[in-house]
């Protein structure tokens, strides 16, 4: 019996840990993850919006038909970018993600100062070279440093009616992801 007991159990211990390394593996190793998707809608630093998911097809998996959406594939080696989007009437929100799929910053319409999220991404060796201004304070500058030089912005619009989905989409292709400083 106690032959038997301990290959089993180190067969079940082996294969916890292939299991446990599997899954933290596939972002890395995934072919078709989000950044690979959403690079076949546009260029890389451009706001595309994403087409409206059916039943049947869907750009991204598990997108709430309850929303728009649009996203920027950025990459951050020429230097820093510049986002404008425009609020909705009803909710508006912008999550930041790494290249992997992880997210490190997300806001909301909430924060928005006169009708448009703005904010600038960078990198933090990208904002140690800023120059101190003491006439523009972090309130008027609202930064956010990314992990890694290439990353994903997802934007989505809440869509209260139908029928407002146009009008929500129209403000989407208003939105900017550009090179800082030229807005």
């Amino acid at each position: 019996m106690r032959r038997i007991l301990l290959p089993l159990a180190a067969g079940i211990v082996l294969g916890g840990i292939v299991h446990i390394l599997t899954i933290f593996a596939m972002p890395q190793l995934a072919q078709h993850d989000a950044y690979a998707r959403l690079s076949r809608f546009g260029k890389t630093n451009e706001i595309v919006q994403i087409p409206e998911p059916t039943p049947f097809e869907s750009a991204l998996p598990r997108l709430d038909p309850a929303f728009v959406y649009a996203a920027c594939v950025y990459d951050l080696s020429r230097g820093p970018l510049a986002f404008s989007v425009p609020a909705t009437p009803d909710m508006t929100s912008i999550a930041f993600f790494t290249r992997q799929g992880r997210v490190f910053y997300s806001l909301n319409d909430r924060a928005a100062g006169r009708g448009a999220i703005e904010l600038q991404l960078m990198t933090g060796q990208q904002r140690a070279l800023l120059p101190s201004n003491s006439e523009i304070t972090a309130a008027d500058r609202l930064i956010v440093e990314s992990p890694s030089m290439q990353g994903i912005v997802f934007i989505r619009a809440f869509v209260r009616e139908e029928g407002a989905r146009p009008l929500l989409r129209s403000r989407l292709a208003n939105a900017k992801c550009v090179p800082a400083g030229i807005r």
